[in-house]
């Protein structure tokens, strides 16, 4: 081909960009929750008050932030399933550090610290041990637990008034700096994702590790800074989550596995790996978000929530499988064939 004729060819058009962009999961999780919003706001007008909007960015906060690690987790082939107990475990670790006379400050980072910790060990069993992180994150979520109860005694650990405009404090005309955070968190993650060594070495592992192997990709390496995220990750999240209830609790974190993984996935992430995106992932926690205050609202009933909360989560997961090509077998020709073949 001439460069005459290379030259000739048209670029993209704004009407190939623009369907790309319909196509893209986040303009598509931007859409329900605004149908959704919509639709809430008609049978209660609270919902679109600024301070109920605000109240749902605080409450998806915590699973938010880890989220963006769990999303990293996913695009790398992995799943971490402790998430919620070492929440628990760098919130009692800083309310312990400040309980004993360390500075609020440091006390908060020794908080973030155990987290980071907790994923570097779990990355190392990972990786050397070649034991499925399902198995490994597992047995941190008890282990991690167990060292919450035997430190703390299964006693509130108070936090340093210092740190509670973490949790509790408002900028910018009544906007929590909890949200502020995790909007940051947000952006920084998806840089991180897309614009950097590491979050390209992230997508090529879970996509294909023998290949990037191949391409000198130090997959172990990769692999054990990517638990070691999300371990940092759940450690923030433990501290905001203690600066905003005043106390670091034991109990603290029960159950977020779920909503972690259902965020990530929602947004996007693929379970098979290779694919995913924080903003994605961002819009998944501010959904789950919307749906539970829906149901406060409404006055529902708190079980219809958690079923409903599970058919989106089935849904989405349907949603990837579809995008990947992997339902083609449920295609009506194809259904046709098959019982065809059988009875013949």
């Amino acid at each position: 081909m001439s460069a005459t004729t290379v030259a000739k060819q048209p670029g993209r058009s704004w009407k190939d960009s623009a369907l790309s962009l319909v196509k893209r999961q986040e303009t598509g999780l931007l859409g329900v929750i605004i149908v959704l919003g919509l639709l809430v706001s008609l049978a209660n007008d609270n919902f679109l008050t600024r301070d109920n909007l605000y109240n749902v960015l605080q409450t998806v906060v915590v699973i938010g932030i880890i989220a963006i690690g769990q999303t990293f987790i996913l695009i790398g082939k992995e799943i971490d399933l402790s998430v919620g107990s070492v929440l628990a475990l760098s919130a009692v670790s800083a309310g312990a550090a400040y309980g004993s006379g360390v500075n609020p400050w440091l006390a908060m980072l020794i908080g973030i610290g155990v987290g980071a910790l907790s994923g570097l060990a779990v990355g190392t069993v990972v990786v050397l041990g070649r034991v499925s992180s399902f198995i490994v994150t597992l047995g941190m979520l008890s282990i991690a637990r167990g060292l919450t109860q035997l430190l703390t005694g299964g006693l509130p650990q108070a936090m340093p008034r210092e740190l509670s405009f973490i949790g509790q404090g408002r900028v910018f005309g009544g906007i929590p700096v909890s949200v502020v955070i995790f909007l940051v968190l947000v952006i920084l993650g998806q840089l991180l994702l897309t614009r950097t060594v590491f979050g390209l070495r992230v997508t090529a592992v879970g996509d294909n590790d023998t290949a990037a192997r191949t391409g000198g990709i130090p997959v172990g390496r990769t692999r054990i800074l990517t638990f070691m995220l999300i371990g940092t990750l759940a450690g923030v999240a433990g501290i905001v989550f203690a600066t905003q209830v005043g106390v670091a609790e034991a109990q603290a974190g029960m159950g977020y596995e779920l909503d972690v993984i259902a965020a990530a996935v929602i947004g996007g992430a693929s379970l098979s790996g290779g694919r995913g995106s924080i903003i994605g992932a961002f819009l998944g926690a501010c959904l789950l978000g919307v749906l539970r205050n829906a149901f406060i609202l409404l006055a529902l009933s708190p079980f219809l929530q958690q079923l409903s909360i599970g058919l989106v989560i089935v849904l989405a997961a349907l949603f990837d499988q579809w995008r990947q090509g992997n339902l083609r077998h449920l295609h009506p020709k194809a259904l046709t064939r098959r019982f065809a073949g059988r009875k013949a």
